[in-house]
């Protein structure tokens, strides 16, 4: 959020953690740069953020929650997304090492979950994994088709 705010993007980013929105809106500060950041239950974000953005950036969140409530996720993310909207997802593992969390992630179940919103427009191995995620990621952009 504090890179897409230095370029002049009006950036809010949201976690589940004080701890983590604490040290991000820290970090802004420190820097200053304009990226804004709240405390927030993801699944509230369709409803209390309708179709507020033009895109949204998930880094490995999708790996973190239940896969019960994967698809319940999805529509949450949907749902802040204005029409035409653009998903930027890094998703993990690839492969389990732990029995979770992180859950292990499969490209044919995010392919299944997004199906109903969104269409991939590219999914791809990252060139560049942070240290003990190489292989074990997958990039996806994504766009909204439908409400």
């Amino acid at each position: 959020m504090r890179l897409l705010a230095r370029q002049g993007y009006r950036a809010v980013g949201f976690d589940f953690a004080a701890a983590a929105v604490a040290e991000a809106r820290g970090l802004t500060s420190a820097e200053g740069v304009g990226a804004t950041f709240e405390q927030r239950d993801v699944f509230t974000l369709g409803r209390d953020h309708r179709e507020a953005f033009d895109g949204v950036w998930e880094y490995t969140c999708f790996c973190a929650i239940d896969p019960a409530r994967r698809a319940e996720y999805v529509r949450s993310l949907a749902g802040t997304l204005r029409a035409g909207g653009w998903l930027l997802a890094c998703f993990f593992p690839l492969r389990a090492q732990t029995p979770g969390p992180p859950f292990v992630v499969s490209p044919a179940e995010v392919r299944r979950l997004l199906a109903p919103a969104f269409t991939i427009e590219r999914a791809f191995a990252p060139l560049r994994s942070a240290r003990g995620r190489q292989g074990r990621e997958w990039m996806v952009l994504a766009r909204k088709t439908r409400a």
